[in-house]
């Protein structure tokens, strides 16, 4: 099992303070059932961890213009035509994925494209899965136009539990389908904007899995 990243500092310092803590227990306490339950949690704990910080070997292989990769693993919580007044300016379908504690929390490009605008916006820790965190919460926000001349926004976002999100891309760069976009530390959820004559191909409630999930097709502007 790969590790990402982003978790390797984490898990190392987890693993040291939970080996000092059960040295110390076991070497100053008798061997007793307080003692046993902390080494019992303290590799729980890590185990958990391990799993969260995975890093999924996933190589893109499928078409490179006109689909909409899954940017994230979890689930389909909204699907819905609204109006996205912030950055795009007209109607979009947005589709949004909720990413538990026991998914891989690698991001994702969604589209082939140029990346016309990052930002990141302070904000609140509500649970991701609510409809208000897509604006309330702390975001980072990407946009990317596909050569046809579509606009994608997508859209990191942090959850009750989540306190670090990081983007790897920058405005200006030039992005493929299925590399790496970002990571969200714990709990969290990513939004998807797309053109309202977009086909697509998921529905409420869809486990999808980044880089093996097509989650839309591009209306053809040829």
């Amino acid at each position: 099992m790969r590790i990402h990243k982003e978790g390797r500092k984490t898990l190392t310092y987890t693993l040291i303070i939970s080996f000092v803590i059960n040295v110390l227990l076991f070497y100053f306490l008798s061997k007793n059932f307080f003692t046993y339950f902390i080494f019992a949690l303290t590799v729980t704990v890590y185990i958990f961890l391990l799993n969260f910080f995975r890093s999924p070997k996933r190589i893109y292989s499928g078409e490179v213009l006109g689909r909409v990769n899954a940017p994230t693993d979890g689930k389909v919580v909204a699907l819905e035509k609204v109006f996205e007044k912030d950055y795009l300016k007209c109607e979009c379908i947005q589709i949004s994925i909720f990413m538990t504690i026991f998914n891989a929390h690698s991001n994702w490009i969604p589209v082939t494209g140029k990346i016309t605008h990052v930002s990141h916006q302070k904000g609140r820790y509500m649970a991701a899965y609510l409809p208000k965190s897509s604006t309330e919460n702390e975001r980072s926000t990407i946009v990317i136009e596909t050569p046809d001349g579509h606009k994608i926004l997508s859209r990191q976002i942090a959850g009750a539990l989540a306190r670090r999100i990081v983007t790897y891309v920058k405005a200006d760069q030039i992005c493929y389908i299925g590399d790496p976009l970002g990571f969200i530390k714990f709990g969290s959820r990513m939004d998807i904007f797309l053109p309202v004559d977009s086909e697509i191909l998921v529905k409420l409630g869809d486990e999808v899995r980044a880089n093996k999930t097509f989650i839309a097709n591009l209306a053809s502007k040829h």
